[in-house]
């Protein structure tokens, strides 16, 4: 009788395990989907920031199911054992502190929506991370690299593509854009009558960029010779892409946009060292080494934060090696300097103040004993002098001589 119980039990058990999951992931998955249309639409991001934010709430739904939970029911609990999960898996603290604030964020909408009542991020402290600084390419690093671009779009049998990577290199060290950006650009974002470019960034936040004389350049070869004939090459998938996307600037050889992927291609092709975003973190690191004030850095790279643009003073070493030998009193230079200039002499006090003097041989005073005589004394007023004559107060004696001395 036993056996039969169990047999049947199980199967019931299981069937009503399964129907639950079901609806926790239909309840996760409406939930996620909200967001994502809140995220797009009033938040603004972009769509892959969405689909990074998308990936780690869903990691943490399924840590969540195991926990016979769901998103809506998630206790502070719950978050600390997500975190101590990904310690465990030896995931890197600046991915799980990302992880953490997309948790944040999520729940931060859900209060504002009301649908629930209690915030379990609230008390949870964000993983330490070690501050990476941006790496960087050195100034004739890029200079060769560039170089050796204008060679291949300057040859007699240069294609269409030749052009086409020169100007996306020039516009990505000119610059300071991100990938996603250079890939977005449409030709009438382009102002080459005004030197500058309409760069659409994170959240679609809109910002004018200048551009050099030798990315302009680039750019106006690009449009006359190049673009025309990757945009005349005939595809069968050419007819099912939307009108906004044939105006975009950069095209590949099937008349296409480019891609994020294909922008890193050309750019390893350029130098295998380099990378997209290695010469945007080398534009800004270049210009702080030249002088160029933080408030500008970050009005080109189009950060939000300043404190973002201030991790560039620690690359530029070259500027704060010579602010150092300038300006710091023990450095070798400062010392040179300061040996090398004349002994100066020090700026007269204002007022009047007395000044001893080289005694006078020819003193009525000088047979007088020493403790009596009295001093040689100058009057000094700023930078003019004049003798008081000693003979007017020959002795140090009594109240009465010094107030006629006075």
């Amino acid at each position: 009788m036993n056996e039969v119980r169990q047999r049947v039990w199980k199967p019931q058990r299981w069937s009503w395990t399964l129907i639950i999951k079901c609806v926790e992931n239909v309840r996760n998955s409406s939930l996620l989907r909200d967001y994502q249309a809140y995220l797009r639409v009033e938040k603004g991001l972009r769509p892959l920031t969405c689909e990074a934010y998308d990936g780690d709430l869903k990691t943490f739904a399924e840590f969540i199911e195991g926990r016979q939970g769901v998103l809506l029911t998630a206790t502070q609990e719950d978050v600390a054992a997500f975190l101590e999960n990904l310690r465990d898996h030896s995931i890197d603290q600046r991915s799980a502190a990302r992880k953490l604030s997309c948790l944040r964020g999520f729940y931060k909408w859900l209060l504002l929506d009301a649908r629930i009542h209690h915030d379990p991020t609230v008390n949870i402290e964000s993983p330490k991370a070690w501050k990476v600084l941006p790496k960087s390419m050195a100034e004739p690093e890029v200079v060769e690299m560039l170089e050796l671009a204008r060679l291949n779009a300057e040859h007699p049998q240069a294609r269409a593509t030749a052009l086409r990577d020169r100007a996306i290199l020039e516009l990505l060290y000119a610059g300071g854009l991100r990938v996603s950006e250079v890939t977005a650009l449409s030709t009438g974002d382009l102002a080459l009558d005004l030197g500058r470019v309409q760069v659409r960034g994170k959240g679609d936040k809109e910002r004018i960029v200048p551009l050099g004389r030798t990315a302009l350049l680039a750019l106006e070869e690009y449009l006359q010779n190049g673009r025309p004939h990757l945009a005349r090459i005939s595809s069968a998938r050419k007819a099912s892409v939307a009108h906004q996307d044939l105006t975009r600037l950069f095209l590949s050889l099937r008349g296409m946009p480019l891609t994020r992927q294909w922008v890193w291609h050309v750019v390893k092709m350029a130098d295998s060292s380099a990378s997209p975003h290695k010469l945007r973190h080398s534009c800004a690191t270049h210009m702080v080494e030249h002088g160029a004030d933080l408030r500008s850095v970050q009005l080109l790279l189009g950060h939000a934060d300043i404190t973002t643009t201030q991790v560039y003073t620690h690359l530029a070493l070259g500027r704060l090696k010579t602010v150092v030998r300038k300006y710091h009193p023990r450095s070798l230079r400062r010392q040179t300097e300061t040996e090398a200039l004349p002994v100066a002499v020090p700026a007269a006090h204002r007022g009047l103040h007395l000044v001893p003097s080289e005694p006078r041989p020819e003193s009525s005073v000088s047979d007088l004993p020493i403790m009596l005589r009295a001093p040689s004394l100058r009057i000094s007023s700023g930078a003019s002098v004049r003798s008081l004559d000693t003979q007017s107060a020959p002795f140090i004696g009594s109240a009465e001589t010094n107030k006629e001395t006075a």
